[in-house]
């Protein structure tokens, strides 16, 4: 019994640790894949969901079931294997003790069945609180400037200490409807005493049982209290990982855009062709109503028009961002959807309003666009976005760590170092979409001259609502409720007198406009 039980721990301990090894090594690979997944979905399918919901999903869902599968194994199923086992040694020797061991277990089996009762119902309630307590959290740090210039601390605090009570409450009810049940069926279905001494001595007495199998009997029904309780202890977590991983399984398994694997390479020319192009964000709604356009290579072409029009779905639809629901987006001749995602994003540079940097050093950032580029390469695109001057002014130049976003600069400094990461990566084609709606006056011509070095020689397609911005682009394109309403030159859509004209007016006098 001594060897029994020292080989016991040698084996639990070296079958928990390598089931520890695979359990991380499982996990890491379902975050990598999640990660993965995301850059191959539709953008717009993974904007549906919450940053704090995809954050749940891949991590804190995904570490939840750490302790079940790592545990599962080593002391589940091989607590399960040594209940079997000994039911199967009663069974031969004397059926009858067998089967009045088993006696406890339909009752016990019933309680536990009542504990599952709402079993689904209420974990899509923990579920939901729990991604309303992250969406929550992440809306109030993220938007914490906002909330105290307007003076709603204590209403936007009070959402979040709402959505965290709710979070909390959605698991300690489920728990007290468990309580009673859990109680019963943790002390009814491992008690096989209650019935085995009691018939067992009267089957002794009766000359139908030997004494010496009577206490074998007792010995092995105490044996499976404990692996009976142990089973049951990872019950609950054993049906959570079917839950959870069906929240894996929305994004892992998740539709993503089909792309060819084998490059094409450089495209003849940069000129851009959308054809018959009809797209929604959903089926019942449509943004977009045939559109027809062609961007040619080497031009400056600015979209403008009321907001909601579809500027921006144009460009995300032009880099693929979103399939088309039909018609056809060329670049260079050939199908956007031939392209595989690396040779078509080479030919695509962006420049958003609202700029991403990372929590990384300047640097880093500006080499992001070209992560092989040499220092004296990033220094160059530096200067050319006009960003190089208040970069030698920051506490280690170049190698000074900027905070998350970029948070630590101002407007203007972050849509340059924007503007330098573009230039680094020196594609032919440039969106700007709104690049300059937030910049300072004394920003805006260091950001103007930037933007002149990013676009020399390249196909420009702009999304601007400034004069200046866009009456010198070759081709101006008016978006209204998701069709071309106009198009042509600046003089020449001035004659018309429609949209562009009305737009230009209000413009003139926006300027003439004083406090």
């Amino acid at each position: 019994m001594a060897a029994m039980w020292l080989l016991r721990v040698v084996f639990h301990s070296l079958s928990t640790s390598a089931s520890h090894v695979a359990t991380f090594a499982v996990l890491g690979n379902i975050k990598k894949q999640g990660l993965s997944k995301l850059a191959r979905m539709p953008l717009g399918d993974v904007q549906s969901k919450g940053s704090g919901e995809i954050k749940n999903i891949l991590v804190e869902r995904v570490d939840s079931i750490e302790t079940t599968l790592a545990h599962i194994i080593p002391e589940a199923s091989g607590n399960a294997v040594v209940v079997l086992g000994t039911l199967a040694f009663l069974f031969v020797l004397n059926w009858k003790m067998a089967f009045v061991s088993l006696m406890t277990f339909p009752i016990g089996l019933v309680c536990y069945m009542l504990m599952m009762v709402g079993y689904e119902q209420h974990y899509n309630r923990t579920v939901k609180a729990t991604k309303e307590l992250n969406d929550t959290a992440v809306e109030y740090i993220g938007g914490i400037e906002v909330i105290k210039v307007f003076g709603k601390a204590k209403s936007s605090y009070d959402k979040f200490v709402s959505a965290a009570k709710e979070g909390a409450a959605s698991y300690v009810d489920w728990m007290r409807t468990c309580n009673l049940p859990f109680s019963f069926a943790l002390n009814i279905l491992p008690a096989m005493l209650v019935s085995v001494l009691p018939i067992g001595t009267m089957m002794v007495r009766s000359g139908t049982l030997t004494p010496d199998v009577f206490l074998v009997v007792i010995i092995l029904a105490m044996g499976l209290i404990t692996p009976i309780i142990t089973v049951m202890s990872y019950s609950d977590d054993m049906a959570k990982i079917g839950s959870i991983m069906k929240e894996v399984t929305s994004i892992i398994g998740a539709k993503e855009l089909d792309r060819p694997e084998q490059n094409i390479e450089t495209p003849k020319d940069n000129s851009i062709c959308l054809k018959d192009v009809h797209f929604g964000y959903s089926a019942e709604k449509e943004i977009l109503h045939g559109v027809n356009l062609t961007f040619k290579a080497g031009t400056v072409n600015a979209l403008v028009g009321p907001s909601g029009g579809g500027k921006t779905t144009l460009c995300h639809l032009i880099s693929r961002f979103w399939d088309v629901d039909s018609g056809s987006i060329t670049l260079g001749g050939k199908n956007v959807k031939d392209y595989s995602m690396d040779s078509l994003m080479q030919n695509f540079s962006f420049v958003f309003q609202n700029v991403y940097l990372f929590k990384d050093t300047i640097a880093n950032n500006i080499r992001f666009g070209n992560p092989s580029a040499s220092m004296e390469d990033v220094i160059a695109a530096a200067k050319k976005a006009r960003c190089h001057d208040f970069i030698m002014k920051l506490p280690q130049g170049y190698e000074t760590v900027i905070g998350e976003s970029g948070g630590t600069l101002s407007g203007g400094e972050r849509q340059r170092l924007s503007i330098a990461r573009a230039i680094m990566k020196d594609s032919p084609v440039i969106i700007l979409d709104e690049a300059t709606a937030n910049v300072d006056p004394e920003n805006e011509k260091e950001l103007m001259d930037a933007i002149d070095e990013l676009t020399k020689e390249k196909t420009i397609i702009m999304i601007a609502h400034r004069l200046k911005t866009v009456q010198n682009a070759d081709c101006i394109l008016v978006v209204d409720k998701g069709t071309i309403a106009e198009q042509g030159t600046h003089e020449d859509l001035v004659k018309l007198g429609g949209i562009y004209s009305r737009f230009i007016d209000s413009r003139k006098q926006a300027v003439s406009w004083k406090l």
